[in-house]
């Protein structure tokens, strides 16, 4: 059993403070879901170390008021480019698009609890569809800029929200049991963490990592949109989460990217800058959790089973 990383940076970390002294240059980065939350301040941070970044975003006139804003900031270009994680073909269009090497895939962009069950145009659950299955596409169709790059990191974004549930392998899309919009988020925030597992296995060979991160809650975030405002407004007045600001929230993403703490590490599950707790249960016991991971996101025999699904799905 590997020891757990500890940093010395905690759950107030900010962006900035976990890679102060970090030099960026000569590194290029993809942020998903760049246009807003997180990963406008996680796009800022690995700009302002001198990392070439391209945000890969949906709205690309949000995503170009980004780069601008950044630009502005630090005095550095960043890029933008169009990419629906839904939609497989927008995924092979911007990996088609993409030349040169690879050294960070920052997989942030994300969809939480739609009240109704939507599939993607491949026919998946769309959280699973965007937040695991876009994102494993768009790192398998990187991977030879990624393994031409050396020493190339996957940061993957999970939740404790994974905590809701495992993968459900016999029926991802929900057409035998009824939609649950918590339980489909955690099932595609377990796959994010199983993924850490599998992508390391295969690719660490070529000099490719993968790590899944929790963010963290974030008050300041579109992740949030498909709530209700009322039981939103609960939350965020009720104890129940710390809420992070958006710098304190990119923290560990930014962390696990750059630190030298890092190098040739995978296969972890990352939260607050620290690697996570493991922790079992039942199911109850589980989702009652506000930290830590989950046995069922990390057993390799699960990762496994993905992985073949997910190159299934992909081709």
């Amino acid at each position: 059993m590997n020891e757990r990383i500890a940093t010395g940076f905690t759950a107030n970390s900010t962006a900035a403070a976990v890679i102060d002294g970090i030099d960026g240059h000569g590194k290029r980065a993809i942020v998903t879901g760049a246009s807003s939350g997180i990963g406008v301040e996680t796009a800022r941070a690995l700009a302002g170390s001198g990392v070439e970044v391209t945000l890969a975003v949906r709205n690309t006139k949000a995503g170009q008021q980004v780069a601008d804003s950044i630009a502005e900031n630090i005095g550095r270009a960043v890029s933008v480019g169009r990419l629906d994680l839904s939609d497989l073909a927008s995924v092979s269009e911007f990996v088609r698009a993409w030349r040169g090497p690879l050294h960070i895939l920052m997989n942030n962009a994300g969809v939480l609890a739609p009240p109704e069950l939507q599939l993607s145009r491949a026919g998946w659950e769309i959280q699973f569809a965007t937040n695991y299955l876009g994102h494993f596409a768009l790192a398998h169709g990187l991977h030879d800029a990624m393994a031409a790059a050396g020493n190339a990191r996957i940061v993957s974004l999970s939740s404790n929200g994974h905590l809701f549930s495992p993968v459900l392998f016999e029926d991802i899309n929900f057409a035998h049991h009824p939609y649950d919009p918590y339980v489909a988020y955690g099932q595609s925030k377990s796959a994010t963490a199983l993924f850490a597992l599998c992508g390391t296995a295969h690719w660490s060979g070529d000099g490719i990592t993968v790590n899944a991160v929790h963010p963290g809650a974030v008050a300041e975030t579109n992740l949030s949109r498909h709530m209700d405002p009322e039981t939103l407004r609960q939350l965020r007045s009720g104890g129940t989460y710390t809420y992070k600001t958006v710098e304190q929230g990119a923290a560990t993403s930014v962390l696990v990217a750059t630190s030298p703490l890092l190098e040739g590490v995978g296969g972890r599950y990352f939260e607050d800058c620290n690697e996570a707790e493991p922790v079992d249960g039942d199911q109850a016991e589980l989702a009652a959790r506000r930290s830590g991971v989950a046995a069922y996101a990390r057993d390799p025999d699960s990762a496994e089973r993905l992985w073949d699904l997910s190159i299934k799905a992909i081709v």
